[in-house]
């Protein structure tokens, strides 16, 4: 995979993990909204699920969604300043196969199962 496809597939993960972040900090707004006024005892939604646990639940997606746009960017300033795909812990260059899997990558494989990353 060239340095192009690689940054093609970054800035398509990139607006599919800002989109998400969107979608998912709106419902969470809108739940929120919901919550509003109701005490712990009668925020059962007697359709689905306690309002508690979705709130939850949305907020680690959208966690998630934000370490993914962080790690997503990080990984397009290391291409522009040159030093993506090498390893910033040993500095030894990070194997083509790893960056198809994982392009925003930041270690070489012995690094990463060192570091339980």
């Amino acid at each position: 995979m060239s340095g192009d496809e690689l940054r093609t597939l970054l800035e398509v993960l990139r607006r599919e993990a800002s989109e998400r972040t969107e979608a998912l900090a709106s419902a969470l707004r809108e739940l929120t909204h919901d919550r509003t006024g109701q005490s712990d005892d009668d925020e059962h939604d007697p359709e689905g699920v306690p309002l508690s646990a979705e709130w939850s639940r949305l907020s680690g997606l959208l966690d998630g969604a934000h370490d993914e746009q962080r790690q997503v960017d990080d990984a397009l300033q290391r291409m522009d300043a040159g030093t993506y795909g090498v390893c910033v812990n040993c500095g030894r260059r990070i194997p083509a196969a790893r960056l198809r899997v994982r392009p925003f990558a930041e270690h070489c494989v012995p690094c990463a199962e060192k570091l339980g990353r």
